[in-house]
C-alpha cells in the first residue's frame, strides 16, 4: 500500500483505479500456460455473530489458513474488459475469489455481479460510492454509503429481500472508525482487511506486479491477497498469477457466510496496523 497521497491519487471519484489502466489495455500481456492445474481447495464457511475484523495489514488476527492456502479477493469492480478477462481466468484454473464491489459500479453492470455468482464466487461489499475516506464523513453518512452499496450490489445480483445475502465488508483504503466497527458488528458483519497486497495502484508492468506479489506470497507462504479487477496490468497479469499459485502449489480457499466465527490465528506481541500508519500519514 502506498503513501496516503499517492494512494488517494489513484482513484477517481467513479470509485475506479485507473492509474496505469490504459497502457495495460494498450499492450495486453497475456500468458497462458501450456501445464495447467485446477487451484480450488476447500470451502471456509465465516461468520460473526458478534463482529469479526481480519486480516494481519489492518487487525491483529486472520484466516487460520493452512500453508500454502490463499483467499483470493478483488476489489472496486466490476469494470467490463477488465473484470470479465479476471474470471475467464479464474474460470480456467477453478479458482474462487471473493469481489468486493462498489454499488454504482455494480449497478452499472449487473451482468458481470451475476456472472460471479453464477460462477460460484463471492460476492461482497465495498460501499456505494467508494469515498475517501469514511473517516471524512459523518456516521450517519457512512452507514448510508454502506448500506446503499450492500442494496445495489444485490439488486444487481438479483437478490431479493433485505437480509444481506452475504455480510461480508471491506473499508475504502481500510480507513474504519470505532462507531462503524460497533455498528458492523451488531449487524453480524465480517470486515476484511488483508494479509498481503499486489500493489496494484502503482502503475508498472505486469511482469513486475507478478515478481513482487509472488516474493511477498512465497515470504507469507499463505494469506488473504488483495488486488483490483479494474485494473488493467492486474488482469493481464492474472493468467500467469494463478498458473505461478499452480507451480507453487498453493490452493485457494473459498469463503462463504457461515453461521459462527471462523477459527482465526491471533497476532504475536509488537503487532502493528499497517495500514493505520499509512492512512496517518506514516506509512
Amino acid at each position: 500500500m502506498p503513501s496516503h497521497s499517492s494512494f488517494t491519487s489513484a482513484f477517481t471519484r467513479r470509485g475506479l483505479i485507473v492509474a496505469g489502466a490504459a497502457a495495460a489495455v494498450a499492450a495486453p500481456w497475456r500468458v497462458w500456460a501450456q501445464a495447467r492445474c485446477q487451484l480450488g481447495g476447500r470451502t471456509l464457511a465465516v461468520g460473526a455473530p458478534n463482529g469479526l475484523a481480519i486480516g494481519w495489514q489492518s487487525y491483529p488476527r486472520t484466516l487460520a489458513l493452512a500453508p500454502g492456502e490463499v483467499v483470493l479477493t478483488l476489489d472496486d469492480g466490476p469494470l467490463p474488459g477488465q473484470t470479465d478477462r479476471v474470471l475467464d481466468a479464474l474460470r480456467l484454473y477453478g479458482a474462487p475469489a471473493t469481489f468486493f464491489l462498489i454499488g454504482r459500479n455494480a449497478a452499472a453492470n449487473p451482468h458481470l455481479v451475476r456472472r460471479m455468482a453464477a460462477e460460484r464466487h463471492t460476492v461482497a461489499h465495498h460501499t456505494m460510492t467508494h469515498p475517501w475516506t469514511l473517516r471524512q464523513r459523518s456516521f450517519e453518512a457512512g452507514v448510508r454509503d454502506i448500506e446503499d452499496g450492500i442494496r445495489a450490489v444485490q439488486a444487481a445480483q438479483g437478490v431479493t429481500g433485505s437480509a444481506v445475502a452475504t455480510p461480508f465488508f471491506r473499508y475504502p483504503g481500510f480507513a474504519d472508525t470505532e462507531r462503524l466497527n460497533d455498528w458492523l458488528a451488531a449487524k453480524g458483519m465480517v470486515t476484511f482487511g488483508s494479509d498481503l497486497w499486489g500493489s496494484d495502484w502503482t502503475p508498472m508492468s505486469p511482469e513486475r506486479q507478478l515478481s513482487l506479489l509472488m516474493g511477498r506470497l512465497k515470504r507469507a507462504g499463505r494469506g488473504i491477497i488483495l488486488l483490483h479487477d479494474v485494473v488493467g496490468q492486474t488482469a493481464s497479469m492474472f493468467p500467469a498469477f494463478l498458473q505461478a499459485l499452480c507451480a507453487g502449489g498453493y490452493r485457494v480457499v473459498g469463503l462463504t457466510p457461515g453461521p459462527s466465527a471462523p477459527q482465526t490465528i491471533e497476532a504475536g506481541a509488537g503487532w502493528r496496523s499497517h495500514t493505520e500508519r499509512i492512512i496517518a500519514g506514516r506509512g
